[in-house]
């Protein structure tokens, strides 16, 4: 007797299983928005159009603006301001000493008398540096070949041995400047570690610290900055300070866009204006205008007439520092109080 078996019917895997779609994580692949891509490339192309046109576009075409010159002797003085124009100021003085004097006081920029035999004698200072050293000679030679006259000049304040371009100064502002800027950078990223007073004591002790080591080594050790030890540590203090709080300022209000900021303000438009590598009398009268006061100028200034002036004029550069400083570092304080916020019912 035969038995049949039949197999059970198989039944196909539910295709429900394959269609489901898989449940998708909240946030996966998701577009960036503009604003990651765009913000980066902006702030990129901006601070390389700023530093090309400031660095390049200000001594491109160097024009002296009111350059500062006295002149001994009423008809002299007459005839130089006449033929020369607005590229000098004439400041008259009594005779060649007074004009000397002025000139060792950093009250002009050179002094120009009459010698034996209708000789032009001018007298320029290379602690000036030499875009405005070159640009008072051409002035005053273009006169005396058109006035038919010969001329003899002397540098009566000449720069130190070890600083023969005369940019010793501009390097020793930028430096400092630079590392203020990176202080402050750095302490930004640390606001979570440390209490505002902390970070204020971070920058404080740090911009001495960076002062005085760039002190040292731009004077006694390199001996290209011949200022007193003393007032030159404390004016490169007051430049790091300057450059560390207002960086802090920035980043502290305007968030991600605030050290670009400090980048444009501080070592673009501030260093390139300061004066040291192109003249502020040949800046085109923008820049000349902003030049003093701004962090790196009032410096270069300071550093200036620490060498080679015995400090007649330095106040001035200094207070503007010591503003900067702290006012940035007051606004800083105001901007990081803790919001008090109403209590919920």
């Amino acid at each position: 007797m035969e038995t049949t078996v039949t197999s059970a019917p198989r039944v196909p895997a539910p295709a429900a299983a394959a269609a489901t779609p898989a449940p998708s994580v909240p946030g996966a692949r998701r577009r960036p928005p503009v604003r990651a891509w765009l913000q980066p490339a902006v702030i990129a192309l901006v601070l390389a159009a700023a530093f090309i046109g400031c660095y390049i576009g200000l001594q491109r075409d160097p024009r002296p603006h009111h350059v500062p010159i006295a002149v001994s002797g009423q008809e002299l003085a007459d005839r130089i301001g006449r033929d020369l124009g607005d590229g000098i100021e004439v400041h008259r003085v009594a005779d060649d000493a007074a004009a000397h004097r002025a000139l060792e006081r950093h009250e002009v920029s050179a002094a120009l008398g009459e010698g034996p035999g209708g000789r032009l004698d001018l007298e320029v200072a290379g602690a000036y540096g030499p875009s405005t050293t070159s640009a008072v000679k051409s002035l005053v030679g273009a006169y005396a070949e058109g006035a038919g006259r010969q001329v003899a000049t002397r540098d009566a304040v000449p720069l130190t041995r070890y600083d023969a371009r005369g940019l010793a100064g501009f390097y020793l502002a930028f430096g400092v400047t630079l590392a203020g800027f990176v202080l402050a950078q750095n302490a930004l990223g640390l606001a979570g570690l440390l209490r505002l007073r902390h970070r204020f004591w971070l920058l404080a002790a740090v911009s001495a610290a960076v002062g005085t080591v760039a002190a040292v080594l731009a004077g006694p050790v390199l001996g290209a900055v011949p200022a007193p030890i003393v007032p030159l540590a404390f004016t490169l203090t007051l430049l790091a300070a300057a450059a560390a709080f207002a960086t802090k300022l920035l980043g502290t209000y305007l968030g991600p866009v605030g050290v670009p900021a400090a980048t444009l303000l501080l070592l673009t438009v501030g260093n390139s204006t300061s004066g040291a590598a192109i003249s502020a009398d040949l800046l085109p009268p923008a820049a000349h205008a902003v030049s003093a006061f701004l962090p790196p100028g009032a410096a270069v200034r300071a550093i200036t007439d620490l060498s080679y002036f015995h400090g007649a004029h330095v106040t001035g550069p200094l207070v503007t520092l010591a503003a900067w400083a702290v006012t940035a570092a007051l606004l800083v304080g105001l901007g990081s109080r803790p919001r008090r916020t109403a209590a919920t019912p």
